[in-house]
């Protein structure tokens, strides 16, 4: 099915851009367009973003037990954009002028301990995607790096995984791992004497094994001193995910308070740790929450704040009014591009679709997705941009004239969904592949009535001497004109 709709249409789409002058192969492919539109429609939407003015007032309190922030919360729906932000800035100019001087009292004060459990251990996507926000590594040398980490060092399990969990069949083997990793690195000794290897974390979990566990160190020593610091950074990170599942839970008091002051409502939030726990492996005031997303420490919520108890008075320190401005999407990394890859429901905005997707759906496979953005890099449809992927002209104009079944990232997992059901014995293979068959000739028929492409090189240069149109060609020296 791949290889059906990927030669007839590269070579449909490929010899329409030639006829008009544009030379090289438009590719066409199942999982590498709708991962070029998530580039494309990431760009647009960043080049389009128009951003708004909008107004925090946080006033700097003293309390008995020491100073923190509250956050002003407008009551005037008026005043609010639909996210919740004040962009009235009258109203947070007068509000502050008023509240200046004045006592906040503690409305109300709530407490609740909070708990939360070790990062599973790592399936190659989220290998790809920590590394590149940690390191600013390229997905392809990620994973060629945990295949030499598998292959040539011996020192970690097989990486092509999508699979984040381990079978309780290894517990018999946590004290052989441990010992070895000890071995290997007497630098971890601290962090070894402190772990608990009878705590039984989530990650065991014999339900969730797909064809391969999570990626974790051997029960053989390895040689650090022989791997690259790339290397020894990849591997880290994945003895840490490992270690992690032996310490205890990481415990905090998140408080959420509510001020008066000159009858307008404030706001603060913030935590105190109470139990460090496996946190301590992930010492960069980063960690993996519950689903997996860091949780940055500056994010709202994250101040330390005093003791605190209701009815307790705070002197207003100053009151100040902050202009913002709403930002723009992030454009894409190599690892949050693999994380879309991944997630591909989350850019579904079809209903229909959606309705019909799993909310797991993804494109491509943990072995096939740096293979994919690499291949959009050589066709010269994206280009990297700093840490950052960005789509070109060419990849622009492509997405343009493609057909959405070929571009849209739902109708790509749907595909994958179908053929999950093929596995499962749940469709048959004759009506998945006749099935491809008539949508593909839609998309030739698509693709046949398409007007003028609009890429770049496409429209040639004249020759100054005879006005002849000219082809942009390649030679070792680099392009010229024909």
């Amino acid at each position: 099915a791949d290889w059906l709709v990927g030669m007839n249409l590269t070579r449909a789409f490929s010899v329409l851009a030639q006829q008009q002058g544009h030379q090289g192969v438009l590719s066409v492919g199942r999982v590498q367009t709708p991962t070029l539109a998530l580039v494309v429609r990431r760009d647009q939407k960043i080049a389009s973003f128009v951003p708004k003015p909008f107004w925090d007032v946080v006033a700097n309190l003293q309390p008995q037990g020491g100073p923190f922030q509250a956050k002003w919360l407008p009551a005037n729906a008026n005043w609010l954009d639909e996210e919740g932000r004040c962009i009235n800035q009258e109203a947070a100019r007068t509000i502050a002028a008023r509240c200046q001087s004045g006592q906040a009292t503690l409305a109300s004060v709530e407490t609740l301990r909070k708990r939360e459990g070790a990062p599973l251990v790592m399936d190659l996507g989220t290998l790809q995607q920590e590394c590149s926000k940690r390191f600013g590594f390229g997905a392809q040398q990620v994973l060629d790096i945990a295949q030499s980490l598998y292959e040539t060092h011996k020192a970690t399990s097989y990486p092509r995984t999508d699979c984040r969990y381990l079978p309780t069949s290894m517990l018999s083997e946590i004290g052989a791992v441990v010992t070895a990793l000890l071995h290997s690195d007497e630098k971890l000794s601290p962090v070894i004497d402190r772990l608990d290897q009878t705590l039984k974390s989530r990650v065991w979990n014999d339900s969730k094994i797909t064809a391969h566990h999570g990626i974790i160190p051997t029960t053989a020593p390895c040689r650090i001193d022989r791997m690259s610091e790339e290397e020894f950074r990849v591997y880290d990170l994945i003895r840490r995910h490992y270690l992690a599942q032996f310490l205890h839970v990481h415990e905090y008091d998140q408080t959420d308070a509510r001020l008066d002051l000159a009858g307008e409502t404030f706001v603060a939030s913030g935590r105190q740790v109470r139990v460090e726990g496996w946190k301590a492996l992930f010492p960069r005031g980063k960690g993996k929450g519950q689903d997996g997303d860091d949780e940055e420490e500056e994010a709202s919520g994250a101040q330390a704040l005093p003791p605190l108890r209701q009815g307790e008075s705070c002197t207003v320190v100053d009151l100040l009014v902050k202009d913002r401005q709403t930002q723009p999407p992030k454009p894409f990394a190599e690892g949050t591009l693999i994380s879309a890859m991944k997630n591909a429901a989350r850019f579904v905005t079809d209903e229909r679709l959606r309705a019909r997707l799993r909310e797991s759906a993804g494109i491509g496979t943990e072995a096939t997705r740096a293979g994919i953005i690499e291949i959009l890099l050589k066709r010269g449809f994206i280009r990297k941009k700093g840490r950052t992927i960005v789509s070109t002209p060419v990849g622009q104009g492509l997405i343009a004239v493609l057909p959405p079944q070929i571009s849209n990232p739902g109708m790509t997992a749907l595909w994958e969904q179908a053929l999950d059901q093929v596995a499962e014995g749940t469709m048959t293979l004759d009506d998945f592949m006749e099935r491809q068959s008539v949508l593909l000739d839609k998309l030739i028929e698509i693709a046949l009535q398409q007007p003028q492409l609009n890429l770049p090189e496409a429209l040639s240069e004249t020759c100054p001497k005879c006005q002849a149109k000219m082809r942009k060609r390649k030679s070792s020296n680099g392009p010229f004109w024909s």
